[in-house]
């Protein structure tokens, strides 16, 4: 692996949390992230390495349109768009 794989990897992990992770930032029990995640109602997580991580990107977003995933959607989209 060379150096610009690993900073990226390193990068990755960094630009994404556990549901653990998630869990404390939103006062929540894993568990109950999880169930969330089923409803619809969290940001889809990524697979890194066999594990499922929030990417941050999409945390801060869905945070910022305080936990309404339509405006969520809306919003990623138009982001992509541009």
């Amino acid at each position: 692996m060379n150096e610009s794989t690993q900073q990226r990897k390193a990068h990755e992990r960094a630009a994404a949390i556990s549901a653990k992770e998630l869990a404390k930032m939103l006062s929540l029990s894993p568990r109950t992230v999880w169930r969330l995640l089923s409803a619809g109602k969290l940001p889809k997580p990524v697979s890194i390495g066999g594990s499922k991580r929030f990417l941050m990107s999409n945390v801060s977003l869905f945070l910022e349109c305080c936990c309404d995933m339509a405006e969520f959607n809306a919003r990623k989209e138009a982001n992509n768009a541009s």
